[in-house]
């Protein structure tokens, strides 16, 4: 059995989620891929959880670099983003993302995703995101 990849920090360049706090990434394989951030203040809505619009970007941001990674890092954008939010986060937690690719075709990707918080879900989210006609992307993937 082969080791775990170690998570990478994906953002490196000035952008919204460098600015939240960036997005940890990882490969698990040629379809599966995981990301993790963990909860700062700045995340919280005012009930004091995390901010369903902070789960929407930190999917966008982390099924989005799947795709990415999927087209051999062409560069991707979401055409469709279907979420459901589940359960809750707070400031603190460590919100980890698992990324399934169900189909890629030469124009598109089609994943799931889901997020856990103390191994429960939180969201889980489809989407399809367009390959883009152009070389190889050297903006970086992770919004």
């Amino acid at each position: 059995m082969s080791k775990m990849k170690n998570f990478e920090q994906i953002s490196l360049k000035q952008g919204f989620m460098k600015h939240n706090g960036g997005l940890l990434f990882r490969n698990i394989s040629e379809t599966e891929y995981e990301f993790k951030s963990t909860i700062n203040e700045n995340h919280l809505n005012a009930a004091n959880i995390t901010h369903g619009g902070y789960i929407a970007a930190l999917i966008d941001a982390g099924a989005g670099t799947s795709a990415h990674r999927t087209s051999k890092n062409a560069p991707c954008v979401t055409v469709s983003l279907d979420l459901k939010f589940i359960g809750t986060s707070k400031v603190g937690d460590e919100i980890i993302g698992k990324t399934k690719i169900l189909k890629k075709t030469n124009s598109l990707i089609f994943l799931f995703c889901q997020l856990t918080c103390k191994d429960k879900i939180i969201a889980s989210a489809s989407g399809i995101w367009k390959i883009l006609k152009s070389n190889p992307s050297n903006l970086g993937p992770g919004g």
